[in-house]
């Protein structure tokens, strides 16, 4: 697997409330992010690779949902995670 046990606990130990916090909004968008730019990296040397293709799009729709359940909830979170994850130009 491309993310490690301690990759990913470093991941929501830096975005969500703690490092055993899983399930946190923001822990699982920074997640997220970081497979959908492993993905499109894979992506841009085996172009063909179609069952990737359909995995990264799987993946960015779930971070979309995520996002806008963050809007709903809690703009300020959003723009917080959005700017730390450089997500928005």
């Amino acid at each position: 697997m491309y993310i490690t046990k301690e990759k990913k606990a470093e991941i929501f130990a830096k975005h969500g409330k703690s490092a055993n916090d899983t399930g946190s909004a923001e822990g699982q968008i920074a997640l997220f992010t970081a497979r959908i730019n492993h993905l499109t990296e894979h992506l841009k040397n085996n172009r063909k690779d179609y069952n990737t293709e359909r995995s990264l799009v799987k993946l960015v729709g779930k971070r979309r949902a995520l996002l806008d359940y963050l809007t709903k909830k809690d703009i300020l979170r959003y723009r917080a995670i959005v700017k730390e994850l450089g997500l928005r130009k």
